[in-house]
């Protein structure tokens, strides 16, 4: 099965499980991602200046808050579920994958990398190399990374919903002792870097 189609099983309520590939396994928080934006998103949100990208967007908690701030924001998700979900709670959204085209390129002032979204497709770098051209020049990256003492590595994982199981897929992990080598091969820098409740952030901006 696809990785997107498994993850939308999660959002339609399944409980949903990634699984690496030395057989360890976690809960994914869909609950979280289907609620209202947390204290420790909100630590994030209000960092933010319009216009703002947030790149896997999920069903549309931030995008939510943002708006409800007056930030104009439009949301980036490869699953047809999610989109779904967030317009319904009257987000913009780009249905499809951060690496597509997209619109304003260039022209973004925040993007949003949050819930591990920062381990997308494997690459780090690649990823970080993708949304510092989707900022303007004086935009920056707030990024959700690992907390300290957490390794920073490349991984095969694969979701579990239930008795159903995707392929498996390249993954990243980025704890906060390895972001700064990482957004430096991305031409970026760590300009501040925060946590709320148990959870890490930091800020990229522009070298």
């Amino acid at each position: 099965m696809n990785p997107i189609d498994a993850y939308a099983m999660g959002l339609s309520g399944a409980r949903l499980t990634v699984r690496r590939e030395d057989g360890d396994t976690a809960r994914l928080p869909v609950r979280r991602w289907l609620g209202p934006a947390t204290a420790a998103d909100l630590s994030a949100v209000d960092r933010a200046e319009g216009p703002v990208l947030d790149l896997g967007c999920g069903p549309g908690r931030l995008l939510d808050a943002l708006e409800a701030r007056g930030v104009h924001a439009v949301g980036v998700d490869a699953s047809p579920l999610a989109a779904r979900l967030a317009r319904r709670r009257g987000a913009r959204i780009v249905e499809g994958s951060l690496f597509g085209d997209l619109p304003a390129a260039g022209r973004w002032r925040t993007a949003l990398l949050l819930d591990g979204n920062v381990g997308i497709g494997g690459a780090p770098v690649r990823l970080l190399r993708r949304v510092r051209a989707l900022l303007d020049g004086g935009g920056s990256a707030l990024v959700e990374v690992d907390p300290p003492g957490t390794p920073t590595r490349v991984e095969r994982v694969r979701l579990e919903c239930e008795d159903v199981v995707s392929d498996w897929f390249a993954w990243s992990r980025v704890g906060r002792d390895g972001v700064d080598a990482i957004a430096a091969a991305a031409g970026l820098a760590v300009a501040e870097d925060w946590s709320h409740s148990g959870r890490c952030f930091v800020r990229l901006e522009g070298r």
